[in-house]
């Protein structure tokens, strides 16, 4: 399975669980992420891992950013890392 870098790009966590910088190789298990900010990220992480690319605009992208929903506290930025269809050729 591909391997998704996710990295918190800003982060104002109320609990100072997640720091700008911090990063989580996701392979195959869920990484330590809070469940909300997980659960926004997890959609995207699944596309990736399964060969699916991310409309972005007019082009296709193999990442992604999303928001804590707890107003947008924590940022955090997603790329595959292997794997991708451009890597095949």
């Amino acid at each position: 399975m591909a391997a998704v870098l996710l990295t918190v790009t800003s982060s104002r966590c109320r609990c100072g669980y997640h720091r700008e910088g911090d990063t989580f190789v996701v392979e195959d298990l869920c990484p330590p992420l809070c469940h909300e900010l997980w659960n926004a990220a997890y959609p995207y992480v699944f596309a990736l891992q399964n060969g699916a690319s991310l409309d972005c605009g007019e082009e296709k992208a193999y990442s992604f950013q999303v928001k804590c929903p707890d107003e947008g506290r924590v940022c955090l930025r997603g790329e595959l890392m292997c794997g991708r269809k451009e890597d095949a050729r």
